[in-house]
């Protein structure tokens, strides 16, 4: 038998393949854009008959009608990342949040970890003239998690771009297929403020030509790509990116040329943009996706000479600590790639390791640089990992620095507003 045909016997419609999830079952769900949109819909259209269901994603950039408050005896979601659609749901303790690093997801679907998948609900694109389907926009997380479930739902999505590396199932593996035609999730393309470019800016001072950079998505990642019109052979070696680096790629400012690690490639674990990047995607060699636990993992990272990680803040104190996930007690995002990346560029040859941010939050109303993180924050980048931190005010070298000296350089690039403020707080607390 030739994969057409099966492929064709394993053709059904959403409630069919659904039909044989059962209460008290553990599904993964397709995340980033990735998202089987039909399939969430189906089964949460299936509420009423099932109890206890566990839901596994990552963020997800679409609905989540399951996460309703009617649905929750039926369905609890576990987030490994808490995206928007889910947030209120964790909040109020109808869902669940587990805290790991990105690089460490795969781990917990496969043999041995703590959430092996009874079934997986993924987004694939149409075969190729093999019978292989691609995972398109989100490998990271989604690939490891269909490799390890029982069963395997799969929409084939007409509009799913095929992305290259290692980012292909066969469609013998696959148990169910629901044919459907929708677009991808897309994201709004803001633009960034004065305060964002001067931060690009401060970055750009950073990166030295023939590096590799590290950046999501997101007015800081977009103001630092504007700000690097100048520099020659940047490569990409990151979890995620979006349509800024089109444009860099389009200039001849992005070639990956002097990559030591996967040179000619930009490798990534998911995208997520416009679909403009969907289509740049689709057969592109220039572009690999490949799962977290490749992408993520703090050696592979370090065998790119010159890495640049740059990551965000909510909240700095005045050692180093950094917050990234929380609000408080308020859980508001998770772990991510943050560490594993931050890590990852210190072991680089001329790594160079960034948390940026906007130096005050709510119009200036509160500084982002604190004499102490807020109570119940996590911290997800200890101050012993911080090597460069940057605000619109400029950069503090923490590496190597005593508690004093940092106290002292992060009030410099703190709001001019709070710096006074900051600096009683740090003689009160005997750093300076």
């Amino acid at each position: 038998m030739n994969w057409e045909q099966i492929y064709r016997r394993k053709v059904t419609d959403a409630p069919a393949a659904l039909s044989i999830i059962e209460s008290g079952q553990r599904v993964y769900i397709g995340g980033g854009a990735g998202v089987p949109v039909q399939l969430t819909q189906s089964l949460t259209d299936r509420a009423d008959e099932l109890r206890g269901v566990e839901l596994t994603h990552v963020l997800t950039f679409a609905e989540a009608p399951y996460a309703a408050p009617q649905y929750q005896e039926s369905f609890r979601v576990n987030a490994l990342f808490i995206g928007g659609n889910v947030r209120q749901a964790v909040h109020e303790g109808r869902a669940d949040f587990t805290p790991v690093f990105l690089s460490e997801i795969p781990a917990l679907f496969r043999d041995g970890g703590p959430l092996p998948p009874d079934a997986a609900l993924i987004s694939v694109s149409p075969p190729d003239d093999h019978g292989f389907c691609s995972f398109g926009v989100e490998v990271g997380a989604t690939k490891p998690a269909a490799e390890s479930a029982r069963v395997i739902i799969a929409e084939v999505n007409r509009q799913m771009p095929r992305t290259l590396g290692d980012s292909f199932i066969h469609v013998s593996r696959l148990h169910h297929i629901v044919e459907v035609d929708y677009a991808i999730p897309e994201a709004v393309q803001g633009g960034s403020s004065s305060g964002h470019l001067k931060v690009g800016e401060y970055i750009a001072e950073l990166i030295p030509d023939g590096a590799t950079l590290q950046m999501g998505i997101g007015s800081i990642p977009d103001a630092v790509l504007q700000n690097l019109g100048h520099h020659k052979d940047l490569g990409i070696h990151t979890e995620l990116f979006s349509d800024g680096v089109i444009d860099m790629v389009e200039q001849g400012v992005i070639t990956c040329a002097r990559k030591s690690f996967h040179p000619g490639k930009i490798v990534a674990g998911f995208l997520f943009g416009s679909k403009r990047l969907y289509e740049f995607i689709h057969n592109n060699p220039l572009i690999e996706l490949h799962p977290a636990d490749y992408v993520n993992d703090p050696y592979n990272i370090a065998r790119n000479d010159k890495m640049v990680a740059i990551n965000s803040a909510v909240q700095v104190d005045l050692t180093g600590q950094v917050c990234a996930d929380s609000i408080g007690t308020r859980i508001y995002s998770g772990v991510g790639g943050q560490i594993d990346f931050i890590r990852g560029a210190a072991r680089s040859k001329g790594g160079v390791p960034i948390v940026a941010f906007l130096s005050t939050a709510k119009n200036d109303a509160l500084s982002r640089i604190v004499p102490m993180l807020y109570e119940g924050s996590g911290v997800v980048t200890t101050r012993s990992d911080v090597h460069y931190v940057v605000t619109e005010y400029g950069i503090a070298d923490l590496y190597g620095k005593t508690i004093r000296q940092r106290a002292r350089a992060l009030i410099e690039i703190a709001h001019p507003k709070f710096r006074e403020e900051l600096g009683q707080a740090a003689r009160k607390l005997e750093y300076l």
